[in-house]
């Protein structure tokens, strides 16, 4: 059985949906991620995920390789 945990990642400047999909792209690569969905209405990333491949600061990074900066990460509910 995988662990999942849901994550929430603040996004700072993201601006539009073009960014989203860009962030989105970025993250759903990264190992464990389960599911990831970005709104720029908030500027938040929600990931689910499995913690035993990957955690908070590797999300983190994900989101700054795809050339924003992401504020810390919290977990979701």
């Amino acid at each position: 059985m995988i662990a999942r945990r849901e994550l929430r990642i603040p996004i700072f400047d993201l601006g539009c949906g073009a960014g989203a999909a860009t962030i989105e792209h970025e993250l759903a690569r990264a190992p464990g991620v389960l599911r990831v969905y970005v709104n720029p209405a908030n500027d938040a990333a929600y990931v689910d995920y499995d913690p035993a491949l990957t955690g908070p600061a590797e999300l983190a990074t994900a989101i700054e390789r795809a050339g924003y900066r992401a504020g810390a990460p919290a977990e979701d509910r």
